[in-house]
């Protein structure tokens, strides 16, 4: 099969989540990913055939450590790792949320007192994923290095491999891989690549990095595990969001549910029938090739994007279990759903210490003020903290980095759940403020802490920085696993 300079997916679409242009002058733009345009450089008139359809992806997977050209753990190099923490990439060892990491105490200046959810930003896939980029740099200091889409959901870290001479290739109308040539290295994103888009890089003779969250790979084993059993995946994300395309990728039926309004629509389906051709227009993006809801949708089996919330995973889960049940009986269950716990713990821990956070609103001594959400606006987990603080009517600012907040006029430009970017004026009242902050599992503690002095700017006089612990004072970096 000859190589094809662009891959497509039948679901490509502009993604629901995607960053939205800000009003701003240039000189003041928010830290949105200054993304790479990468033009087609040709039309895809070829275009790779769905390897999952006769490729098994779990023995894919497995082959490619036999190839001398994959390489899928860190090595934990100190140059590496000192030089992720010199560009702020990292968790913060002597920053202002290393010491209210530490001390686990809130941290007030001036008439700002400012509470540190307990469990937020960088999670450990993603870190891990950052140091393989940075090792994969020093370890082939001479070759080109691509990136099959952003490394994580951050503009700042992206900015940073781009500076280190890395090649992103991004979405745009099909991924161009014209530029990637036979070794050279290619760095496969925290939220994974799809099948296709591996065997196509594999069979070209690349060296790859692969960084995919060991979260987002038991997903993968799930609907591969779907499809041995001739189960329909049902798979509960974003069509469009790069972490559902890969995993579904990997699965052979299946079909994509992003709430539970869809999943009701699809459970009454099952039990009542309907209009086929209705349902596929509602489903046009999230299906599989050749898919027929008639049929299809006997037994399924349930899967999900790692960083949806997890009640509404679960309520997915429960609700298809007990349609079947409705459906076949208990005696039967087991030959018409599967399900296996896929939901990730960091992405769970962020939303279990945003929900603490957000519910101590009837205390005055905790009540929160304003909320203000740290992360990439095509980040799918922050914007899940997003609603979580809207949904308790807290006035809450989802912002990528500080430059979306001008400390001079008091104005800060953010995002809303509903994907709205919104330019709110004198946003830090007068007096006493009580601030929330978390960010999402792909932000830098360093993020977090730019955006921090800008509220001190505005709110502190004189404010000319927060004092960085010593060295002998350093906080050591946690570790999830």
């Amino acid at each position: 099969m000859a190589p094809a300079a662009v891959l497509s997916h039948a679901a490509l679409v502009k993604p629901d989540w995607a960053p939205l242009a800000c009003n701003r002058p240039a000189s003041r733009q928010c830290n949105r990913s200054r993304a790479l345009r990468v033009a087609a450089a040709a039309k895809p008139e070829e275009v790779l055939e769905r390897a999952s359809s006769s490729v098994d992806g779990r023995a894919f997977r497995r082959s490619l450590n036999k190839t001398g050209r994959y390489v899928r753990k860190p090595v934990n190099d100190q140059e590496s790792l000192d030089l992720m923490e010199e560009h702020g990439v990292g968790y913060s060892k002597y920053g202002l949320v290393a010491r209210m990491r530490s001390t686990k105490e809130d941290f007030t200046l001036g008439d700002v007192r400012v509470k540190l959810a307990d469990s937020y930003g960088f999670c450990w896939g993603v870190e891990r994923a950052v140091q393989m980029a940075y090792e994969a740099r020093k370890a082939y200091p001479d070759k080109q290095i691509h990136v099959v889409n952003e490394i994580i959901h951050n503009p700042s870290v992206n900015g940073r491999l781009r500076e280190m001479g890395f090649n992103i290739i991004l979405e745009e109308g099909g991924k161009d891989f014209s530029a990637v040539k036979a070794g050279d290295v290619v760095v496969l994103p925290a939220f994974g690549a799809t099948l296709e888009e591996m065997k196509f890089l594999n069979d070209m003779g690349c060296q790859l990095v692969d960084t995919t969250c060991p979260w987002v790979s038991k997903v993968w084993n799930a609907v591969d595990n779907q499809a041995k059993r001739e189960f329909t995946s049902i798979i509960h994300g974003k069509y469009a969001h790069e972490e559902t395309k890969a995993t579904a990728s990997f699965a052979k039926d299946y079909l994509i549910v992003k709430n539970m309004d869809e999943a009701n629509y699809v459970r009454d389906y099952i039990l009542n029938g309907g209009d086929k051709a209705e349902f596929m227009e509602k489903f046009k993006f999230a299906v599989s090739e050749g898919f027929n809801p008639e049929t299809m949708l006997n037994a399924v089996g349930i899967a999900n994007q790692t960083t949806m919330l997890k009640g509404e995973t679960e309520a997915v889960g429960k609700l298809f279990e007990k349609t079947m049940m409705e459906k076949y009986g208990p005696a039967e269950l087991a030959d018409h759903f599967l399900i296996m716990d896929t939901i990730c713990d960091a992405t769970q821990e962020r939303q279990d210490a945003m929900d603490d956070l957000v519910n101590r609103q009837d205390n005055a001594e905790e009540k929160l003020d304003i909320m203000i959400v740290v992360g990439g606006f095509n980040s799918s987990n922050t914007s899940q903290l997003q609603l979580m603080a809207e949904k308790k009517d807290i006035p809450s600012f989802w912002v990528d980095g500080p430059g979306c907040i001008d400390f001079s006029t008091n104005t800060i430009t953010h995002r809303m759940y509903t994907h709205e970017m919104v330019d709110t004026a004198s946003w830090l009242p007068e007096g006493p403020i009580t601030v929330g902050i978390t960010s999402g599992a792909s932000t830098p503690d360093s993020v977090v802490e730019e955006v921090l002095d800008e509220v001190f700017k505005i709110k502190v006089p004189g404010f000319t920085g927060v004092e960085r612990l010593t060295t002998a004072a350093a906080v050591d970096v946690p570790h999830e696993e």
